[in-house]
């Protein structure tokens, strides 16, 4: 199940770094590398933290492979215009945020961690690659921008989702797809209804 859940996410956080790098007017160096970071770096982190290795797309060499064949596709097709390709970013974005989110959550729990530290690493690993692939686009990442709309706090509730239900005895797939289904909806809401946290006095 996991593998399954890892290869979407791989594909939909590569799709979000192509679409950035697009935007950024990159070329097929800069598109594979984005996409790359985007899709690789929360994992990596997370594989870092629980002692993992190899790093998971070291162990699966077919994910590079996928990333590099969707970068040249996007860079030999004509994208539409700016304004759509902003629009088409909160897709992918919200779907790899949800499915990496709940795979670093699951990793952290089979490894023995705390709940808490489980929903951390849900957490780290839905949202590294994007951090890392807004500042190589030369972007201060949304993460850290005051006034954005709710994303970390999308994927910590989505983790905490997974976790309580797999607590409580949930059968699978059922917690799983729960915890992905709660971040990207909540997500999704939040671009489309502006909702934010309170900015601290």
């Amino acid at each position: 199940m996991f593998d399954l859940i890892e290869l979407f996410a791989v594909l939909s956080a590569g799709l979000y770094g192509v679409l950035l790098a697009r935007k950024k007017g990159m070329d097929l160096v800069g598109v594979f590398s984005v996409s790359c970071i985007i899709a690789f770096g929360g994992g990596t982190l997370r594989d870092l933290f629980l002692d993992r290795t190899p790093l998971f797309w070291i162990a699966n060499p077919h994910y590079p492979v996928l990333i590099f064949l969707i970068s040249v596709v996007a860079s030999i097709v004509r994208f539409p215009e700016e304004g759509r390709v902003l629009r088409l970013l909160y897709v992918p974005d919200a779907l790899g945020l949800g499915l990496f989110s709940a795979l670093g959550a699951g990793f952290a729990l089979a490894e023995g961690t705390s709940l808490f530290v489980a929903s951390l690493l849900g957490v780290i690993t839905g949202t590294f690659g994007g951090v890392l692939g807004d500042i190589v686009s030369n972007e201060i990442p949304s993460l850290f921008r005051s006034g954005t709309t709710l994303y970390a706090t999308c994927a910590f509730l989505g983790s905490w989702t997974f976790l309580l239900l797999h607590t409580v005895g949930m059968p699978e797939p059922g917690p799983v797809v729960a915890g992905i289904a709660v971040t990207v909806i909540l997500r999704l809401a939040a671009v489309v209804r502006d909702w934010k946290l309170p900015a601290l006095r």
